[in-house]
């Protein structure tokens, strides 16, 4: 994405990041001490907006300290989520405070249901329609064709979409693994 904006991306898995110090990073002091990728993206590439994606966002959970202090990745975001705050964001490696209000951010989630109210009102959802099967069709076809695969092979993808067709079965995930495996087989001939 953010090559399209000539800004450099930084991307955040949830599900493996779930605690707030891969943003913000952590405190000096502590054992595992480091600023966080947001700062760390902005100091290596020199540029104050970058996009931050943060995937899966509702699969982040819960993170507690073992003394119980939360250190939720959703909670460690409001701060620069909202523009005021953001604006005189404080880092706990550098203990200085920075203008994060450019940063761009982008989250993805599958449902919406396990997110906090407030992070709901900074982060307002946009919810996108399933895929139908002519949308998926239409896509395998333009990433085929991106990808420079044959008529045929592409046909080949088409035909088993077609015979899928449930939409319980058939993702967008699953359409792009098809292509992988056909693009795999084509470049990579098994030998006998």
């Amino acid at each position: 994405m953010g090559q399209y904006l000539s800004v450099p991306t930084t991307v955040v898995e949830a599900t493996n990041e779930p605690a707030s110090f891969s943003i913000s990073g952590t405190q000096r002091g502590w054992s595992n001490q480091q600023p966080g990728r947001l700062l760390q993206t902005i100091i290596d590439s020199a540029v104050g907006n970058p996009v931050v994606v943060v995937d899966e966002i509702e699969k982040a959970g819960r993170v507690t300290a073992s003394r119980g202090t939360p250190f939720d990745l959703v909670d460690g975001l409001l701060p620069l989520l909202e523009r005021f705050t953001a604006k005189s964001w404080s880092c706990p490696y550098f203990r200085v405070s920075f203008d994060m209000s450019w940063v761009n951010w982008v989250m993805t989630a599958n449902t919406t249901d396990r997110l906090s109210r407030p992070f709901l009102s900074r982060c307002p959802p946009l919810n996108l329609t399933e895929l139908s099967f002519p949308h998926l069709s239409e896509f395998a076809v333009r990433e085929g064709q991106r990808r420079e695969l044959p008529e045929d092979a592409i046909e080949a993808v088409l035909e088993v979409v077609e015979a899928i067709r449930k939409p319980q079965l058939l993702s967008l995930r699953n359409v792009i693994r098809l292509l992988n495996e056909v693009e795999h087989q084509l470049n990579h001939p098994r030998h006998h």
